[in-house]
């Protein structure tokens, strides 16, 4: 089987980290099953650590240091790269998301890209002047099969009143959004709620956020302008799940939100 390639290190943190971790590996004279050993982990996911698809932990990256001696290179690049945005979030996001077996997400501005209609998406794509609409487009549309699969994650979104409010692409585009969260809603493995307006201030207007559960760890991604922050420490990944309680605690229960989505949807013009 041919080595994927590494990522070019100058696209950011995570992309060097990959890239070191393959040099290394390599000037070793280390195989993958190997250096899979060191980090105790199969070969097929040290590949996928070196083509960056997969993010070192702290156990791993200090198993690396001690390994070839480089006085704490690998924590340090990860402790860095936790504080950065990532330029290659959607990608990052992505794959955790593939394997995630929870997923909670919080929206204060727009409904989820797992949820949104292709022309809902389409719409909050042209708003934002993002590059190959199509292109992007097509690739929201294929996250959302994980929903779809036999097996498929369970989903809880919590929702700010604000966004089923919200006339994205227009009446009639925000009517077909809110008639498919009413049906989303309906299934056994998705969970949504409203956020109400009268509860005022709370801690989810700092801003969107996820956390997704599986079976390698717990993450987590902080939203931004043109970009996101990926969270691994356990910590702050246990800070943001109180997060995500707290906010859940004010929210509507499922059927109340679903039929306040429902006189949403008929009222728009």
């Amino acid at each position: 089987m041919v080595a994927k390639p590494s990522p070019d290190p100058m696209a950011s943190m995570w992309a060097w980290m990959a890239h070191d971790v393959r040099l290394y590996r390599m000037r070793a004279g280390m195989t993958g099953e190997e250096l899979g050993r060191v980090l105790k982990c199969v070969r097929s996911t040290v590949s996928r650590v070196e083509s960056g698809q997969l993010q070192l932990d702290e156990k791993q990256a200090d198993a690396l240091d001690a390994l070839w001696k480089t006085h704490g290179h690998f924590a340090r690049m990860l402790r860095y790269a936790r504080r950065a945005n990532d330029p290659d979030w959607i990608k990052h996001h992505t794959e955790f998301e593939k394997q995630a077996r929870v997923i909670k997400a919080y929206e204060a501005l727009l409904v989820p890209g797992l949820l949104q209609t292709a022309e809902y998406a389409r719409a909050a794509f042209l708003a934002g002047s993002l590059g190959n609409v199509d292109e992007l487009l097509a690739a929201r549309m294929q996250r959302q099969e994980i929903l779809n699969r036999a097996e498929p994650p369970r989903l809880w979104v919590l929702l700010d009143q604000g966004v089923v409010e919200r006339p994205v692409g227009g009446p009639g585009v925000m009517r077909e959004q809110l008639h498919r969260l009413v049906e989303e809603g309906e299934r056994r493995h998705i969970s949504i709620r409203i956020v109400p307006r009268s509860c005022g201030m709370h801690v989810g207007l700092d801003g969107a956020f996820e956390i997704l559960f599986h079976e390698r760890g717990n993450v987590a991604y902080n939203e931004a302008q043109l970009g996101g922050r990926l969270v691994i420490s356990d910590a702050e990944v246990l800070g943001m799940a109180v997060r995500y309680d707290q906010i859940g605690a004010q929210a509507w229960p499922e059927g109340p939100s679903r039929e306040y989505i429902q006189q949403q949807m008929e009222a728009m013009p």
